[in-house]
């Protein structure tokens, strides 16, 4: 089949290109940047803003599915940045289906949508939206999976999923970002670090989305919901943090602080990147302080009963693939 990937230069966008190349379909990818790698792998790319609606349509025409990927993420941006990529790109996706009569959209969601920052333990996908949101980025892809949900119906028929700490080789956030903040001596467990959570390895989180959108056809018993996709097995924030930190070779991290003091570390840090660096973002946020110590695990029953998904790449696996990537990385980086 011919599938639009949006944001198909990113982390998991990418994957999910690998995964439809590999299974012999055509694809197209729109992103703001210029990603020499998708051209090589034979991807016809556009170049473009999600919230240019020609741009989108245009880049939908000919497609049978769209997996749309792109976001923005993180806490640094205005609301409105937030709202014309998330809310307002969304729209333009499902209008350009609708113009390109494409009957299918896989929609890339996140747990985040139904978590306020509190305790989070096995929830199913009946958990509702909370009435309020501490970041930009929840609260816009909560509104942009209620605008994919709605759109659900006979001619275009819509699915969200929900990854949950998406994980692997060559992942640039949430692997990159402990092991640079544990090399610099930055890096504090927050909290005793027994907080359960779940992650996705990211191969799995791409095969998810295939499953999907070959799920989508007409009478579909998944069109019109959401599934959260882990990997089914809750770790401890510790431990999960600990075994990245061995797979780049780097000794453990026992030093804590306090929930209260990171919570507070990220509002006064919320506060001044507002103020005098709103492009970037800070060390820590309340969000994020929340996430890392309180639980935060979901109920994949759904997942696995409506869309066949079974996380083939276990966790041990996916380390293992994380240790061997990290050290010809830094092969690499010590023959240049």
């Amino acid at each position: 089949m011919k599938a639009l990937v949006t944001g198909g230069g990113g982390y998991l966008g990418g994957a999910i290109v690998r995964a439809l190349l590999a299974r012999g379909d055509s694809v197209r990818s729109l992103a703001r940047g210029d990603y020499p790698q998708l051209a090589k792998l034979g991807v016809e790319t556009v170049r473009g803003d999600l919230g240019d609606a020609a741009t989108v349509s245009e880049a939908a025409r000919g497609c049978e599915v769209v997996f749309h990927t792109a976001a923005r993420t993180g806490i640094a941006g205005t609301r409105a940045q937030f709202e014309r990529v998330n809310v307002e790109g969304t729209r333009n996706v499902l209008e350009a289906c609708r113009a390109q009569r494409i009957e299918r959209l896989v929609y890339t969601s996140t747990p985040s949508v139904v978590s306020a920052g509190g305790e989070v333990e096995g929830v199913d996908e009946s958990a509702p939206y909370p009435e309020r949101f501490e970041a930009e980025y929840p609260r816009t892809k909560a509104i942009a999976e209620r605008l994919v949900l709605a759109a659900n119906g006979p001619e275009l028929r819509t699915v969200a999923l929900r990854p949950h700490l998406i994980w692997g080789p060559g992942d640039t956030q949430l692997v990159a970002r402990i092991v640079a903040r544990a090399k610099a001596g930055r890096l504090r467990l927050v909290g005793d670090g027994k907080a359960l959570i779940d992650v996705v390895f990211v191969d799995n989180a791409a095969e998810a989305h295939l499953l999907a959108a070959d799920r989508l056809g007409p009478d579909s018993p998944v069109a019109g919901k959401a599934y959260f996709i882990t990997q089914g097995e809750p770790v401890a924030v510790a431990t999960m943090i600990n075994a990245i930190l061995a797979a780049a070779g780097l000794p453990p991290e026992t030093r804590t602080i306090p929930p209260r003091a990171a919570w507070l570390a990220g509002w006064m840090l919320e506060l001044v990147h507002r103020a005098f660096r709103p492009d970037q973002e800070p060390q820590m946020t309340r969000f994020v302080a929340k996430q890392l110590s309180t639980p935060h695990w979901f109920d994949i029953s759904a997942a696995r009963r409506d869309l066949g998904y079974s996380p083939r790449v276990s966790t041990e696996e996916g380390l293992r693939r994380l240790a061997e990537s990290l050290r010809g990385a830094g092969a690499d980086t010590q023959g240049s």
